[in-house]
């Protein structure tokens, strides 16, 4: 299993990565009709987007088609390439967002401790930091899935901090689509943690029902919402 799994909106080819960075770079390209224009539209050095295209033609082919000569160093157009790697990535961005819209886990707790407007939350799962509501004791938490990481239990990074949540799991189901894959992770609570991730990530890890993994959020990507006070699971 690799060191970490989270959702990045990438293509993946030859050790190249196509982020939405470069889209915005191609895209700009189309509008403008040249490279250099693109570069001064988006605000970026010229010579690091140049770079940018090399690096990514030596990936995925030509993307860029160049005419010599007149002001800006002659004029560019994408290639079908180009448009093709385009379309992959609006694809996967609409799957995501689809599903993202409903992907969060909520989880019951109640505050056991404050700093400023972080809080610790004591839940089924275990203590969660969290952005909490001033005055609340009884919350519920929201965690996003595309704000979660997943490592394998051995390889979790050492320099996070306690600014991050971590919980030990054991994946329950992996459910993939064309481009991204929803996993459902047991840490110990009802329900369990719903991640997203790339499906080529899936595929890299070898991720399956069963492998334990380490999943990891940030306290300032976690909020917690007031919740009535009447007793739950947790009293």
């Amino acid at each position: 299993m690799d060191p970490e799994a989270a959702f990045d909106a990438h293509l993946a080819e030859a050790g190249g990565r196509f982020t939405e960075r470069d889209a915005q770079l191609l895209r700009a390209v189309r509008v403008e009709g040249s490279l250099n224009a693109a570069a001064d539209a988006l605000e970026r050095s010229y010579s690091r987007s140049q770079q940018r295209v090399v690096e990514l033609e030596d990936a995925f082919g030509r993307l860029v088609e160049r005419q010599r000569g007149g002001a800006g160093g002659g004029g560019s157009s994408l290639t079908e390439t180009a448009e093709t790697l385009l379309a992959k990535l609006d694809r996967l961005e609409t799957e995501f967002s689809g599903v993202a819209e409903v992907a969060e886990t909520v989880l019951d707790g109640t505050v056991v401790e404050r700093e400023g407007e972080l809080g610790t939350v004591e839940t089924d799962a275990g203590l969660v930091r969290a952005l909490v509501p001033a005055g609340a004791e009884r919350v519920r938490l929201a965690v996003r899935a595309d704000a979660i990481t997943l490592h394998a239990p051995e390889s979790v990074p050492g320099s996070e901090t306690s600014a991050r949540n971590r919980f030990s799991g054991e994946v329950r189901e992996v459910v993939a689509g064309e481009a991204v894959a929803r996993v459902a992770v047991d840490i110990g609570a009802d329900p369990d943690l719903t991640v997203l991730v790339t499906r080529t990530s899936i595929d890299t890890l070898d991720l399956a029902s069963g492998d334990p993994v380490t999943a990891s959020f940030k306290a300032t990507a976690t909020r917690a919402f007031g919740a009535p006070s009447t007793p739950s699971s947790l009293s």
